[in-house]
């Protein structure tokens, strides 16, 4: 499955975005679906994931309580609504597919967005 994150962009501290995944195929809904980010100098982490029904959810807890993950399985797309952004949320942020139901683990994810870059100026 091909996956394609784009909404990143310049957000002052405070703000929000919503990022989104769009994929290739209708098998969409059979995939556990993950963020993941990358910020400057440092390794990716996880920060979000969700099952292939949307019926689990969970976060990192750096994130928990400001973004929200959320699926459209109609529309083969995830979102990312990203609120009370800071500083450290400056990232590469990106889309992942996975055959398990839902993961924090970057290895078991197959499939991966090319990225969109997030940048928060305090």
């Amino acid at each position: 499955v091909q996956l394609q994150a784009y909404g990143g962009g310049l957000v002052q501290a405070g703000g929000s975005l919503r990022l989104s995944c769009v994929a290739s195929e209708r098998t969409f809904s059979m995939y556990g679906m993950g963020w993941f980010r990358r910020a400057p100098g440092k390794e990716r982490e996880f920060v979000a994931a969700i099952s292939p029904s949307g019926n689990i959810a969970y976060y990192t807890d750096s994130v928990e309580g400001r973004f929200t993950i959320s699926r459209d399985n109609a529309k083969n797309t995830m979102y990312l609504q990203m609120n009370s952004l800071n500083s450290e949320d400056t990232a590469v942020y990106y889309c992942a597919a996975t055959l398990y139901e839902t993961s924090d683990s970057d290895i078991q994810y197959s499939y991966w967005g090319q990225g969109t870059l997030v940048t928060v100026s305090s």
